[in-house]
């Protein structure tokens, strides 16, 4: 995990083949909203992009770079304190050297991130 206690994994559900279903939780009391933002913090798309990554690394096994992201969309503001659970759909194919990937990330009924993304295998 590149930033220590960000996030919690609560559930990783195995949907069908590469699809799956992961519930998150964050730390509201991360030093990093201090930052971003004092009194109105929100979660950096940046560290969205890093969990999908991590969360990814860990259902495949694999070490991942990120290749090319053709779509990356922030839909809704992600504020720790008001919504941190997240659930994080993932649809992953993967083939020898690469991994792709479609993720649409969710708090409550509340669309907050989709994206579609390929990583090299490392």
């Amino acid at each position: 995990m590149l930033l220590q206690d960000f996030y919690t994994v609560q559930q990783v559900d195995t949907l069908s083949q590469g699809k799956y279903n992961v519930g998150i939780y964050l730390n509201d009391k991360h030093p990093i909203f201090k930052g971003h933002f004092p009194g109105n913090p929100v979660t950096p798309g940046v560290c969205m992009l890093q969990i999908i990554k991590e969360q990814v690394e860990e259902i495949t096994g694999t070490k991942l770079i990120l290749k090319s992201a053709a779509n990356v969309k922030f839909m809704a503001l992600i504020n720790p304190e008001l919504t941190p659970d997240l659930r994080l759909e993932l649809d992953i194919v993967t083939s020898d050297d690469e991994v792709k990937i479609k993720n649409t990330t969710y708090f409550d009924a509340t669309v907050a991130l989709k994206l579609s993304c390929i990583y090299k295998k490392v």
